[in-house]
């Protein structure tokens, strides 16, 4: 509480000072004068360019709070930035993805001043040249180039308010010196993530339900140091190194179980109760090196770009899972199971790319290259279970798994005339990987796969005249499983309900087809379809299954009849993570970035319908072999889909600034089953004065972002799951930036390891 109050009065006295400040109001209209007369948004052969320059948006923003604002761009948890229609965006600088991890790219956008950004580029249908997984798109950041030599950067701190209270602060520094760039980042921070679920199973002779907590607890530290040296006019070297560490120690699952079975022989329901009670110490570290060398090899533009890079990322749980017998209050009795798990995962990895970019006369240019990534997963794990009145069980499982990937791709591009564009490459893929186990008796203790894959894309470009643009893209994908996917462990909620990795898990497949309208570089159409074979995802499979009656104490409850155990039928819910048949998406979005107001208020809007058609069907773990009542999804759904991001000046110096965003997402069937409507809407207010920034930022106010889903399957079985994350809440923040704004923006290299990485995650 102290820390709020305390933060309260440097924002208020802050807020007081700065209405001493005066401003030239004629500088200001020729400003604006000028930004009038520029192209904010347009399409071009592959991208969407938002040109940040020529936007009033940027002036005092940071750079998430400016991805916000793009068009086709949303977050749902001020973290993940989305492309409107795609699974996840990856972050691109200059052309080449950012070399750093998840939480040091959310700390770097969030602290770096928009001021610096010429435009920001969305790639919807990433060509042959990108690295990409599924359907994932591409945000692409294009700097400022500034020439001076000197020392700039910022610090920030922030306080947020959800269910917990957590703290954040960083720092940033560039620095320039003739032909030397150094530029460095440090993050850290704390807070408990909490969560509220209700799960519910079953059918009408047995059912399950669970309603608890998670506190997941998270102390962070991380960031960057990065290198860039030129070594002529046409050669640069760059080293580059990254690092994060997390501890979350003592996270706490605490669920009150409700089991419900149906006694054939009294005609009635037998109802029993349990206290799940899970402690989780984990700790992880992920450190990356990458070596880029640059060369430019005439003066249209062509170059040659090599990257080495090395990868090692490194995690240790340790889970404590009990699960106590209870009453119908809830109070705690015996201990009837506990299971110890040691689930550790390190990976390392060895990457290197080769591209050549060769322009020609007459706008035709040609790209090819390659790439190498050399993997190893090393899953030492362990699980033990102690039973009331069973011997222990031990399952010691050595997993270790290697990959090898190798690829080429060539991309021409041609500018036929000033209206007609097109782009057409192809990428061609050989994968080889060997799974293996220590322990004989599990059916996975060696897996062997090669498969070799040509990914074609093709694109065009049409501005039919000076108001109306057309284009149209198709492209081809792989999506592998991520390494903790393959990794076959238990991640035990319930005694009754984990889920359940799985090393045979293989790549799936997506083609994707896009046609864009744009009119007037302001309102545009956009159609999609999405075709993805052998989807990864997680498949509830639940069963009966028998056991022995028990009181409140543990003691077996014996029929006096037989002499022999009352025997209870339990409900069995394991969620697989597997291949799980076909899915198509259909996607109609139509949408609007515009000014109005002489600029007091700028909007983005976008409506859309979306269609899922899933085809899908499990009836046997892979796993184990053991037998489940079949699990389908054959339900198609049509969902509307709506976006705004409002941002209003309030005074005409430009310092006081309102953000209005909402969005709505209708309910539609998914994987697990049919996900209810979502929606949250989020205010903010800015104040820039003189190198401060003060922002207020208030999320889910109406408190609508919280997942529901529910799945009725024809054989009676159901299975509803409530996840409240507690995304109401709000974040101060205050940011300085000091030094030299004038200078030059180091180069930001691609680790030839960044396709590696977001598969640890």
């Amino acid at each position: 509480m102290k820390t709020t109050i305390l933060t309260a009065a440097i924002f208020f006295s802050g807020l007081s000072l700065a209405q001493q400040k005066k401003t030239d109001s004629t500088k200001t209209k020729d400003i604006e004068a000028v930004v009038l007369t520029k192209q904010v948004f347009k399409k071009q052969t592959d991208r969407f360019v938002y040109d940040v320059a020529a936007s009033p948006v940027a002036k005092g923003n940071t750079t998430f709070d400016l991805l916000r604002q793009t068009p086709l761009l949303s977050t749902t948890d001020d973290k993940n930035l989305k492309i409107a229609g795609k699974n996840n965006a990856l972050i691109y600088i200059n052309g080449r993805k950012s070399n750093m991890d998840a939480e040091s790219l959310v700390q770097f956008l969030k602290n770096t001043p928009a001021e610096n950004i010429q435009k920001i580029e969305v790639i919807t249908m990433p060509g042959s040249e990108f690295q990409v997984e599924a359907s994932d798109g591409i945000i692409n950041i294009v700097l400022k180039k500034k020439m001076s030599d000197g020392l700039n950067g910022n610090m920030r701190m922030a306080n947020q308010q959800n269910k917990y209270n957590g703290s954040s602060a960083s720092f940033s520094a560039n620095y320039r010196k003739d032909k030397l760039g150094i530029s460095s980042n440090l993050y850290g921070g704390e807070n408990i993530q909490g969560q509220q679920y209700v799960l519910r199973n079953g059918n009408a002779s047995s059912s399950n339900e669970s309603t608890g907590n998670i506190d997941d607890p998270n102390l962070y530290i991380g960031g960057y140091l990065n290198f860039d040296y030129q070594l002529t006019e046409k050669s640069n070297l760059a080293l580059s190194w990254n690092t994060n560490a997390n501890k979350s120690y003592n996270s706490t699952v605490n669920l009150f179980n409700t089991i419900r079975s149906f006694d054939a022989e009294n005609s009635a329901y037998i109802t029993n109760y349990t206290n799940s009670r899970n402690k989780e110490d984990a700790r992880s570290y992920n450190n990356s090196v990458n070596l880029n060398y640059e060369l430019k090899t005439d003066s249209l533009g062509s170059k040659l770009n090599l990257n080495a890079a090395y990868l090692n990322f490194r995690r240790f749980q340790f889970t404590e899972n009990k699960t106590i017998l209870s009453d119908a209050n809830g109070t705690d009795g015996l201990v009837s199971q506990t299971i110890n798990q040691n689930l550790p995962q390190i990976i390392n990895n060895f990457s290197g790319t080769v591209d050549y970019i060769q322009k020609f006369k007459k706008d035709f240019t040609v790209a090819v290259g390659g790439n190498f990534n050399k993997t190893k997963t090393d899953n030492d794990t362990r699980s033990d279970t102690f039973a009331v009145g069973k011997d222990p069980e031990f399952r010691p499982n050595h997993f270790i798994y290697d990959e090898n990937i190798y690829g080429a791709y060539l991309t021409l591009e041609k500018k036929f005339s000033d209206k007609f564009s097109g782009k057409a490459g192809t990428r061609y893929e050989i994968t080889n990987s060997l799974g293996t186990s220590d322990n004989a008796a599990l059916e996975y203790r060696k897996i062997e796969r090669n498969y070799n894959n040509l990914l074609p894309y093709l694109s065009f470009n049409y501005a039919i005249n000076d108001k109306n643009n057309l284009s149209y893209g198709f492209s081809s994908r792989m999506r592998r499983p991520s390494f903790w996917e393959l990794n076959p462990v238990r991640n035990i909620l319930t005694e009754d309900n984990y889920t359940q990795n799985n090393p045979f898990v293989k790549a799936s497949s997506t083609y994707n087809q896009e046609l864009t309208y744009m009119y007037k570089n302001s309102y545009f159409l956009i159609l999609n379809h999405s075709l993805s074979k052998d989807v990864i995802t997680q498949v509830p499979l639940q069963r009966d299954i028998l056991k022995d009656r028990k009181d409140r104490d543990g003691n077996v409850v014996i029929d006096p009849a037989t002499n022999l155990p009352y025997q209870d039928t339990y409900k069995q819910l394991r969620y697989i993570r597997t291949n799980f048949g076909d899915k198509q998406e259909m996607t109609a979005t139509v949408g609007m970035q515009k000014t109005f107001f002489k600029q007091y208020l700028t909007t983005n809007f976008t409506i859309g319908v979306q269609r899922n058609m899933n085809d899908g069907s499990l009836s046997i773990d892979p796993t184990s072999g053991d037998v489940f009542p079949i699990y389908e999804n054959r339900i198609s759904s049509t969902s509307i889909l709506i976006q705004t991001n409002n941002t209003i000046r309030l005074d005409k110096k430009k310092t006081w600034f309102l953000g209005v965003n909402f969005f709505y997402v209708d309910k539609q069937q998914i994987e697990l089953g049919m996900l209810k409507n979502l929606s949250s809407l989020d205010l903010s207010i800015k104040k820039n004065w003189n190198d401060w920034t003060f922002a207020l930022n208030l999320t889910d106010v109406l408190r609508t972002n919280i997942v529901e889903i529910e799945d009725y399957q024809a054989n009676g079985n159901y299975n509803y799951v409530k996840n409240d994350q507690f995304r109401q809440g709000g974040t101060f923040s205050i940011t300085y930036n000091f030094g030299n704004q004038k200078v030059k923006k180091v180069r930001d290299i691609e680790g030839a390891s960044d396709a590696i990485k977001s598969r640890t995650r």
